[in-house]
């Protein structure tokens, strides 16, 4: 199902990194950074819904240092991301981390407008972005996988990169490595990803390796405190963490599953799902309405699905057919709420607004970015 009040943005590259700009909350905006082979051509995005006249307006930056695999925005600062990308040194490709800030908005220089499938959108280009810093991984690893800020705290940035997790303190002149935690294993295991966990004071981060995902107690010497072991049977490629309700966390992997799990009972999932045909690239929990689960995969669909029976709002029960209400009680049932198919590659990444907790954005390889929203019907199901 494709909603007819989707807004579709094209970029002139391929692309896979997406993220919300956390510390803006009136303004509906995304970060995408590009993927061009050609280095000196990749840029940062800053997409902003205009929903009154359905456009969207965009700030273009030069990222001219790589190919950008990761972008992670501040949670204080509205004009401060990192980013992980490739780039050449010494006739090698190797992953670095930086950090960056935007230049001012009155300093863009030119205006046109871009069309695409009949969305219009007022493109902006800009002054290149300001480095701040680059972290200092490359003698811990050769793979950056994410370079991530502290969920309140502007001055803190995880990177994840081989089999570490390094804790920056970024609030100084030059990033300082404060905390260090190493996967031990058979091998060489590498993490795939690895995201804070607002619960328990910020005090645990959580990785994804190979089949299993782990979360490391940082006041405990980066002790591992609990361990789901073979989540998936194939590799895990992304998870994210019930924001509302502690102990629940969503998996999605190369098996085309999604799962949902009670930490505290990491033996079998509390509910397993499989509405991809190929893998899973990226799962998230709405920010508000725990109950709504976006996930992607390279079968190049989206899906929304309600969980609403292990939510922190809890107006669904198992076993529902699989139909955007439940009409017998009136309630949100778990299953399928609506299947998106406006990309036509792998989309690689999914993302709901913090401003907006009824948008989301979703990006595929192909450089394509299409903002959606929840059906009114689901809307409705869970406001009324």
């Amino acid at each position: 199902m494709a909603d007819d009040n989707s807004i579709i943005y094209g970029l002139e590259f391929q692309a896979r990194a997406l993220a919300p700009q956390l510390a803006e909350t009136e303004a509906v905006r995304f970060f995408v950074g590009t993927q061009s082979l050609k280095f000196t051509q990749n840029q940062i995005h800053l997409v902003e819904l205009d929903e009154e006249h359905s456009y969207v307006n965009t700030r273009v930056f030069p990222h001219s240092t790589g190919e950008i695999w990761s972008v992670s925005p501040s949670p204080v600062s509205a004009d401060v991301i990192s980013t992980c990308y490739n780039t050449i040194t010494d006739n090698s490709c190797v992953m670095k981390s930086a950090l960056w800030r935007l230049p001012p908005a009155e300093t863009e220089d030119q205006t046109d407008v871009d069309q695409e499938g009949g969305s219009g959108s007022h493109h902006s280009s800009m002054n290149p972005l300001e480095c701040l810093c680059e972290l200092d991984t490359m003698q811990h690893g050769k793979e950056v996988k994410v370079s991530v800020f502290h969920p309140t705290d502007g001055s803190r940035v995880m990177s994840v990169v081989d089999n570490h997790f390094l804790l920056f303190d970024v609030g100084e002149s030059s990033p300082k490595l404060i905390s260090k935690g190493t996967l031990e294993g058979k091998g060489q295991p590498r993490f795939m990803t690895g995201k804070w966990n607002s619960h328990h004071k910020c005090t645990q981060f959580v990785t994804a390796s190979e089949c299993s995902i782990r979360s490391w107690d940082l006041r405990e010497d980066n002790k591992q405190a609990w361990c789901i072991d073979g989540a998936h049977s194939q590799l895990v490629r992304d998870f994210d963490i019930n924001p509302n309700k502690q102990y629940y966390i969503a998996s999605g992997g190369d098996d085309g599953s999604t799962k949902f799990w009670d930490v505290r009972n990491p033996s079998e999932p509390v509910i397993s799902i499989s509405d991809h045909s190929h893998w899973v690239w990226a799962v998230r929990y709405n920010h508000f309405h725990d109950q709504l689960v976006l996930t992607s995969s390279s079968d190049a669909r989206l899906v929304l699905t309600s969980v609403a029976s292990i939510s922190s709002e809890p107006d669904g029960h198992l076993g529902a057919p699989e139909d955007e209400v439940d009409s017998k009680n009136g309630r949100l049932a778990d299953g399928i709420l609506a299947t998106y198919d406006q990309h036509e590659d792998s989309v690689y990444s999914v993302e709901w607004s913090v401003a907006d907790p009824w948008t989301f954005a979703s990006l595929s390889y192909d450089g394509r970015l299409v903002i959606n929203k929840v059906p009114k019907a689901v809307k409705y199901k869970i406001l009324l």
